[in-house]
């Protein structure tokens, strides 16, 4: 008998979550915190994180990242000027990371000392946010050009972040950007979360981001989002996993 789809669907995320929690425990006993940043393509995002980076190789602090795309290392290549350990995952046209493809990359390449793994997961705020990495800090990013209604848009992603960042807020004027409007819906989907503005142009954002992730790392209590990551997948994933039958 045929499973449905939300069984599938179902099985699918539990395996990706029990995957996540023993990679969340393994890398806790190495003393390692994932961020996982999720955001639309174009955000900034890999500029913002290049920024972040590079102060924290300034200030000694031993960090990694590792960046996913359908397709090219060009990420990668941005991300290494920075001086740390950075690794381009490539996902072969799957629109997102799960918990199985980040202990693959991982193993036999962090460093040993390393204890921040930045994630930059696909440009997508569908998929990914049903997927647990095994992250201690889950930011969602989003950019000025992209409109104040993208949070009740995307209730999903907003509603699991730990944190919120608004990148290019140096374009905030001439895209007529309403701060106060695109916080309002935050808050609706995300009560209480921390909203960050930035720009990796001018620096702003980029010590207060950083600050907050070395918090967590050094134990902080994390926002808790009132909404969890709601089932997500793709018919394809179900019958790789041999769940249909």
């Amino acid at each position: 008998m045929c499973e449905s789809m939300e069984e599938v669907t179902q099985a699918v995320l539990a395996k990706n979550d029990s995957l996540a929690a023993d990679l969340r425990d393994d890398l806790t006993r190495r003393g390692v915190s994932v961020v996982n940043l999720l955001s639309s393509p174009g955000s900034g995002k890999t500029e913002l994180l290049g920024r972040v980076l590079t102060r924290a190789v300034e200030q000694g602090l031993p960090v990694a990242a590792l960046t996913a795309d359908l397709a090219t290392e060009n990420d990668a290549h941005r991300l290494a000027r920075s001086g740390a350990p950075v690794k381009q995952l490539l996902t072969d046209g799957l629109c997102h990371l799960e918990a199985r493809q980040l202990r693959g990359h991982v193993e036999g390449w962090l460093p040993e000392d390393t204890s921040l793994l930045f994630v930059e997961n696909v440009g997508n705020l569908v998929c990914p946010a049903s997927y647990d990495l095994g992250e201690s800090l889950r930011i969602v990013l989003m950019a000025v050009t992209e409109g104040e209604d993208k949070p009740i848009k995307y209730p999903t992603a907003f509603g699991s972040a730990h944190l919120v960042v608004l990148t290019k807020t140096d374009l905030a004027g001439p895209a007529g950007f309403d701060r106060a409007v695109f916080e309002a819906h935050v808050r609706r989907v995300n009560p209480g979360v921390e909203v960050v503005p930035s720009c990796a142009r001018t620096g702003e954002g980029v010590d207060t981001l950083l600050e907050r992730v070395l918090a967590v790392r050094d134990g902080a209590p994390v926002h808790r989002p009132p909404l969890e990551p709601r089932p997500h997948t793709h018919s394809h994933e179900g019958a790789e996993a041999g769940l249909v039958s």
